[in-house]
């Protein structure tokens, strides 16, 4: 009729004990159990990295494929070139750039003239860099008024592109630390949506967007 009091707490040996071959949940309180090892499954493969069923690497890791021989060709010509080589080549392409520019004389040549834009030849619309390359004449010849009639946005992002290349091939080249130019993702989105819309503005059929046609 009376219950029997409980003067003890259960100690290691109340807890239920596991199973054979299962791992034990309370391993403190089994001291003298032997803990189970878990071994990589054959089935898994070489590598044993997961039970089956599992996706495995393989063994040695993925192979890396061979470059072709004109991929080796320029890892080996770049290891070896100085390290002013390649500011050089960049100086060199934009320095032949101006050159063409100025001997050719876009101002007076004829809107077929070789090379020309596709896009103005087949539908006498302006694309996007339509008149860059008479900006940048005149750029080379200091007027500046003329050069921003003919692309605003070319001569707006020339000194900071200027200054990016140089600060690039200053430190390629001598190890040059300037002040680097930092420009936000949201700077460049704004640049290339004011670039869209003056597209669209200086191919409208009235006044003043006609003023921007070239």
């Amino acid at each position: 009729m009376y219950r029997e009091r409980v003067t003890s707490a259960p100690g290691p040996a109340d807890q239920p004990q596991p199973a054979p071959g299962a791992v034990d949940p309370w391993p403190d309180a089994h001291p003298g159990a032997s803990t189970p090892t878990v071994t990589a499954d054959p089935a898994a493969g070489a590598a044993g990295t997961g039970p089956q069923g599992w996706p495995t690497s393989p063994p040695g890791g993925y192979p890396v494929p061979e470059p072709d021989r004109l991929t080796r060709f320029v890892l080996r010509l770049y290891e070896r070139s100085p390290r002013w080589a390649v500011p050089l080549a960049a100086v060199g392409c934009v320095a032949a750039g101006m050159g063409y520019t100025l001997l050719s004389d876009p101002t007076h040549a004829a809107p077929d003239a070789t090379p020309t834009c596709l896009l103005k030849l087949t539908t006498g619309l302006d694309c996007p860099g339509c008149g860059g390359t008479r900006a940048l004449w005149y750029v080379l010849h200091a007027d500046l008024p003329a050069a921003a009639r003919h692309h605003f946005l070319f001569v707006f992002a020339l000194p900071f592109l200027a200054y990016l290349f140089v600060a690039w091939a200053g430190n390629q080249a001598f190890g040059w630390r300037l002040p680097e130019l930092r420009i936000s993702s949201k700077v460049i989105g704004g640049f290339l949506a004011a670039w869209l819309a003056f597209s669209v503005l200086r191919n409208l059929p009235w006044a003043p967007f006609t003023s921007l046609y070239v």
